[in-house]
């Protein structure tokens, strides 16, 4: 829209400086013609607002002509550009927008603290998700998101783990959380926690709900979390561990003569630790439970089997 591209062309003088029409339009991805209109039009606006001719010429503001922006200390400049998350803003669609809020917040900055966030920007990058998780899909998040803040129903498709797999469900979205890389959705009644990859269909509708007065999502979610943790170790193993290798959640019993340790450790389920304790090969003996000590062993087997005798 016209009026936003004024705006940015005004901050971008600001913040920069002497900038060309070609830089202007290259920044703004429109034609030079356009910028030259803007410019014409912020001018009758009465922006003080002039170019200069020549190989270095370009637009300028009228020195002095700006907002400030009061009450930041440097920490708090700082930790305002390193708060920015361009990829989930950009999911729930307000990449454009969080990118034209900083740049006001920029332009506005006095200069010793714009260079403090120029620093931070420019040494520090944020990026959640792991290395190995694959890309997501969430189509459904930006109506997700617009239904949390308006307080609107929705009615999806929800596919969960149990039998059957695929339901439907009335859900009163009270909040979104992004947990490495992944969203959730934490909905009423109860409330509980949907993962916003497995909707599979969604229709929004007009009816309004309350969100309850007294509900903390931060604080819902740090008990979602230790909840979840409880719930999913549900065994012990006994463990003997080499020199300098651990494992979280460990408790020590013992370290033996020849160095290695002996640990007791939660697990999900035999199968899980199974493949959990594969990986790290000989640095790891299980000595409980023995079913799964019996698993590995004839895992173990077999790949002798498969890759022959080593000498």
């Amino acid at each position: 829209m016209k009026a936003g591209r004024l705006v940015s062309i005004l901050l971008l003088l600001q913040t920069r400086g002497r900038m060309t029409a070609a830089q202007l339009a290259e920044e703004l991805e429109v034609s030079v013609r356009t910028v030259y209109r803007d410019v014409e039009a912020l001018s009758a606006a009465g922006v003080p607002l002039y170019g200069d001719a020549g190989h270095a010429g370009g637009y300028r503001l009228l020195e002095g002509y700006r907002t400030r922006l009061t009450g930041l200390t440097t920490e708090e400049a700082e930790a305002l550009f390193l708060a920015g998350a361009p990829g989930p803003a950009a999911e729930l669609g307000l990449g454009s927008v969080l990118a034209a809020a900083q740049l006001k917040v920029r332009a506005a900055l006095p200069p010793e603290l714009r260079v403090h966030a120029d620093r931070i920007s420019g040494r520090f990058h944020l990026d959640a998700p792991g290395w190995y998780a694959d890309a997501e899909e969430t189509p459904y998040l930006p109506a997700v998101a617009e239904a949390v803040w308006n307080g609107r129903v929705l009615r999806v498709l929800y596919r969960r783990w149990a039998e059957p797999t695929d339901v439907r469900r009335r859900l009163e979205p009270y909040g979104l959380v992004l947990k490495a890389g992944r969203w959730y959705v934490v909905a009423g009644p109860g409330p509980r926690t949907f993962r916003v990859d497995q909707i599979l269909e969604l229709s929004s509708s007009d009816e309004e709900f309350t969100r309850p007065a007294d509900f903390d999502l931060a604080a819902y979610w740090s008990a979602y979390q230790r909840d979840f943790h409880d719930r999913l170790y549900r065994g012990e193993a006994v463990v003997r561990l080499a020199p300098g290798v651990s494992l979280p959640r460990a408790v020590v019993l013992r370290t033996d003569a020849d160095g290695r340790t002996v640990v007791r450790v939660p697990i999900e389920s035999v199968g899980h630790a199974h493949g959990e304790f594969l990986r790290l090969g000989a640095d790891v003996e299980v000595l409980e439970p023995a079913d799964l000590r019996t698993r590995l062993a004839r895992t173990i087997a077999e790949l002798a089997g498969i890759y022959g005798n080593v000498t």
